[in-house]
């Protein structure tokens, strides 16, 4: 048995897809199809219905998942909680967070915090929402903190999971206040102009969360350049590249004191609700104290 195994069929019993499991998983497909199939050998029995579409567990597979979450969870925080005390020191609290949530929320948070919980140890898994959300399920992060959507169907099963709403900010264009100026670059002009347009990239979840804002229109914005990252858009949007979308605690400063200007009308804009989870029985009393802090 190797806990890989068990690991990649929670993440296909979350999923049902052999493709989008074997990205999150960080592996080939067929790398991927031959592990869940040692499973079933170990197992001798099958777990999964593969001519259907998508794939559906088998009832064997049904009974054997919840089995297969909880025992990853048990060898996550068994381990952590042996190497804490090997090193005879408070456990990490693992958080997995969005990049764009770590720079502008989370590592304030964790200065506050500090300051309240002296034991604190914190370990950041700063990563994509696929692989943050991965963590969360497979037990290898005690807290997961991203934005949620109205408009976007949540990535992990929000009923296995406590949840905080820990605030709402704005999600709205900017560009560079000269740059703006000089060119007219603003979306609820009339007549505006190809304005250029500084894009996440389409499968990320902002890059989601701007596509349902945009919507059936056609703004006027002709595509030059693509990113992941909402810190590295910034930069570009900054220098005067052109117009981007980006999260309220990313920009207020820079709106403020003049560097960049909101550059359409609150019919471009949308909110994006900060939210964390955590599965509560599995937190110790430091993790407990955090969740009840934050």
């Amino acid at each position: 048995m190797d806990v890989n195994w068990l690991q990649d069929f929670v993440c296909l019993g979350r999923t049902l897809n052999f493709t989008r499991a074997a990205e999150e998983r960080h592996i080939t497909q067929p790398a991927f199809s031959r592990r869940i199939k040692s499973l079933e050998n170990w197992m001798g029995v099958p777990l999964v219905k593969r001519s259907t579409y998508p794939v559906q567990l088998t009832e064997a597979g049904l009974q054997f998942l919840p089995i297969a979450r909880e025992t990853v969870a048990n060898i996550t925080d068994a381990r952590q909680a042996i190497r804490a005390e090997e090193r005879g020191s408070t456990a990490f609290q693992r958080v997995a967070v969005l990049h764009a949530i770590s720079l502008t929320y989370l590592s304030d948070r964790i200065a506050v915090l500090e300051k309240q919980i002296p034991e604190l140890r914190v370990r950041v898994y700063s990563d994509n929402l696929r692989t943050c959300c991965q963590l969360l399920t497979d037990g290898s992060c005690d807290f997961l903190l991203y934005y949620r959507h109205r408009d976007i169907a949540p990535m992990i099963d929000e009923t296995q999971f406590a949840r905080r709403d820990i605030g709402v900010e704005q999600f709205y264009p900017v560009a560079e206040t000269r740059a703006a100026a000089e060119n007219g670059w603003n979306l609820s002009a009339p007549g505006t102009a190809q304005i250029p347009y500084l894009s996440y990239d389409p499968h990320s979840l902002l890059g989601t969360i701007v596509d349902q804002t945009i919507g059936n229109r056609a703004p006027p914005l002709a595509l030059r350049y693509m990113d992941a990252l909402a810190e590295a858009i910034k930069r570009r949007a900054l220098a005067g590249s052109g117009l981007a979308w980006l999260p309220e605690l990313s920009v207020a400063e820079d709106i403020r004191e003049g560097r960049l200007v909101i550059a359409g009308g609150e019919e471009w804009h949308t909110e994006l609700t900060l939210s964390l989870f955590c599965s509560l029985d599995r937190l110790d009393k430091t993790g407990r104290s955090v969740w009840e802090s934050i």
